[in-house]
C-alpha cells in the first residue's frame, strides 16, 4: 500500500513538473505578413512568452550570403523560442534574397520594415517598443549591424509597410548581437569563391560599385556624433568566409566612440560553431541582452 501511494504521489509530481514546464512554452504565430518587398509578401515567425508583457522583444535574422536560407531555418527559430522561454519575444523575419534579383538596400529595407511592424502593433503582441534587439548570423549579422548602427537619415528605410501606422515607426533598435557578420564590403579581405556572393549583393564588382560598397558596409556607420547602441560579436578567428578582420576593425572603430561593445573572439573556430560553444554563446546573449534590455546587472 505505501508503494503503490508513493507512486501515485511520483506520478503526480512529474504531472505538475510537466504541466509548469508547459505553461512556460511560448505562442508560436508562423509566416505573419508584416510588409511588401516589391511584389513579394514579407512573412515572420512569432514566438510569444506567456503572460501579459509587455515584452522585450529579439529580431532574429538568418544568414546564407544574402542568396539563401529563410525565416523558417530550424535552428534560428529553435534559438528563437528558447529567447522565448526567457521571456523575450522572438520574430524570425524574412528578406529578399539575392537569386530573386534583390539588389541593396533591399535587405536592410526588408528588416527595418520587420522592426516598424514590431512596434506598430505592440499592442497586439505586448511587445515592449522601447526595448527591441536584434540577433543575426553571417549575412544576417551584417544586417542585425546595420540595423544598429543606421538610422531614418541614413535612406535606408524602404517603402514597405502595410499599415500606415508603421510607416510612421522608428526602425532603430536598443541592443545588438552580431554572430561574424561581415563588416566592411570595401576592403574586406575576401576569398575568391565569396566574391559572387557580392556581385549578385552589390549588382557588380566591388571596385565597380566602391559607393555601394560604402553604403552598405556597417563600418561606414560607426560614429561618435551617432548613437549607437550596445553590440556583442561573436567571430572566429579562422573564419574563412567572412575573415576575422572583419570583427578586429568593427571594434577598433567602435572603441572610438562611447558606444559599449564587446568582442569575444573564437580562437581556431571557422564560420560558426555548434556543441557547448553554441550554447555558451547562446547563454551569453541572452546575458547581454538581460543587461540592455531588461537593465539586469
Amino acid at each position: 500500500m505505501h508503494c503503490r501511494w508513493l507512486l501515485v504521489l511520483v506520478l503526480l509530481s512529474t504531472t505538475v513538473a510537466q504541466a509548469q514546464e508547459k505553461s512556460l512554452d511560448p505562442r508560436i504565430e508562423r509566416s505573419v505578413v508584416f510588409g511588401k518587398g516589391g511584389e513579394t509578401d514579407l512573412k515572420m515567425n512569432l514566438a510569444i512568452p506567456p503572460g501579459p508583457g509587455p515584452f522585450p522583444t529579439i529580431v532574429f535574422v538568418h544568414g546564407g550570403g544574402w542568396k539563401g536560407g529563410s525565416y523558417q531555418d530550424a535552428l534560428m527559430n529553435m534559438i528563437m523560442i528558447r529567447f522565448a522561454k526567457k521571456g523575450y519575444l522572438g520574430a524570425c523575419i524574412q528578406y529578399r534574397l539575392t537569386p530573386s534579383g534583390a539588389r541593396f538596400p533591399a535587405q536592410i529595407e526588408d528588416c527595418k520594415c520587420a522592426v516598424r511592424y514590431l512596434r506598430a502593433n505592440a499592442e497586439k503582441y505586448h511587445i515592449d517598443s522601447k526595448r527591441i534587439g536584434a540577433l543575426g548570423g553571417s549575412a544576417g549579422g551584417h544586417l542585425v549591424l546595420m540595423l544598429g548602427l543606421t538610422n531614418k537619415d541614413d535612406h535606408l528605410e524602404g517603402k514597405g509597410d502595410l499599415q500606415p501606422e508603421s510607416a510612421k515607426q522608428s526602425s532603430e533598435v536598443q541592443a545588438v548581437v552580431n554572430l561574424f557578420g561581415p563588416s566592411d564590403l570595401v576592403n574586406g579581405n575576401w576569398e575568391p569563391a565569396v566574391e559572387p556572393l557580392l556581385v549578385d549583393f552589390l549588382g557588380g564588382a566591388v571596385k565597380d560599385k566602391l559607393e555601394l560598397a560604402k553604403q552598405a558596409s556597417p563600418l561606414t556607420y560607426v560614429d561618435a556624433k551617432r548613437t549607437i547602441p550596445p553590440i556583442l560579436t561573436f567571430h572566429g578567428t579562422k573564419d574563412n568566409v567572412v575573415p576575422y578582420i572583419h570583427a578586429t576593425k568593427l571594434h577598433e572603430a567602435l572603441g572610438k566612440t562611447k558606444a559599449t561593445a564587446k568582442l569575444i573572439t573564437m580562437e581556431g573556430d571557422g564560420h560558426g560553431w555548434a556543441g557547448e560553444k553554441l550554447e555558451k554563446t547562446l547563454a551569453e546573449s541572452i546575458e547581454f541582452f538581460d543587461q540592455y534590455l531588461k537593465g539586469k546587472q
